[in-house]
């Protein structure tokens, strides 16, 4: 077997070709896969039409998975996979509120965040839903020097929901916010197998920088979001029924899109996979 790579922008985003996810892959391509992944951080197989069990084969190619933090969007017999749903989203104004919309990294306020997420889609829309996702590793390199001196180092508090958050997430009960984490994250984090620095941000749960009054604080989280989302270092994916996209939380950051007809059914399985504790740029957690 052979792998073919078509990458989708210089050293971010690649479309893997030539193996199908729903058999076992030997040792060889696993390793393959896996240096892809370090190298090009979101990685897109078209035509992988999995069940639950081969959706979670194909995610253990990239490492352990880990459970779900909301509980009550996963598969009651696989409680390891998770799902987004169109008909569990509310609606203002008729237009779909979706989870995920605004760039973020996943469950950042973790101790020690996901990976990785994968998402296989099962029905999709026939306009819209697309995802983008941006190089964070690229942002953090193309920032002046004297910025890239100032932000290592610094931390930011990452909660369920930020008291500036500019989207809402899933309201939970007294017992579920209990068992939500909080967690100073570094600000520019350093990738366990490439070595490369990233930005690390998430305006939906970051509370400040520690150590800044809150408006220096806030301003720089806005002015490095804004730097980290412009369209250079996009890339936009547009589903496809059988589509499995899976990306690096510590190298991207990515954001859903609610611009479909909310009559049209979309619904994707997701999978996240077990991380480590994050490491500063300059080696310490």
């Amino acid at each position: 077997m052979t792998l073919h790579v078509q990458p989708i922008r210089a050293g971010f985003g690649a479309e893997v070709s030539g193996l199908d996810l729903t058999q076992p892959q030997n040792a060889e391509i696993r390793a393959q896969l896996n240096d892809l992944f370090a190298t090009y951080a979101v990685l897109v197989f078209r035509q992988q039409p999995l069940t639950p069990p081969q959706f979670m084969q194909a995610a253990e190619i990239f490492g352990p998975l880990t459970p779900q933090q909301i509980k009550k969007f996963v598969l009651p017999d696989y409680p390891l996979v998770g799902y987004n749903s169109t008909h569990d989203l509310p609606r203002k104004n008729g237009k779909l509120q979706v989870r995920g919309e605004n760039y973020h990294t996943d469950h950042s306020n973790d101790l020690a965040p996901p990976k990785a997420t994968t998402l296989v889609a099962v029905e999709i829309p026939s306009h819209g839903g697309d995802t983008q996702f941006v190089d964070a590793r690229q942002a953090f390199d193309d920032l002046p020097e004297a910025m890239q001196q100032r932000i290592v180092g610094l931390r930011s508090l990452h909660v369920h929901q930020s008291s500036r958050s500019p989207r809402s997430f899933a309201k939970l009960s007294d017992e579920e916010m209990a068992r939500i984490p909080r967690t100073l994250q570094p600000l520019v984090i350093r990738h366990p197998d490439s070595g490369r620095a990233a930005l690390y941000l998430n305006t939906g749960r970051m509370e400040g920088i520690d150590g800044l009054d809150d408006e220096a604080g806030y301003a720089l989280i806005e002015a490095l979001y804004a730097h980290a989302t412009q369209p250079r270092y996009e890339y936009r994916h547009r589903w496809q029924v059988g589509d499995l996209v899976i990306w690096d939380n510590r190298s991207v950051l990515h954001q859903a899109n609610a611009d479909y007809d909310p009559e049209e059914y979309r619904y994707l399985l997701r999978i996240m996979l077990q991380g480590a504790p994050l490491l500063a740029y300059g080696g310490s957690t």
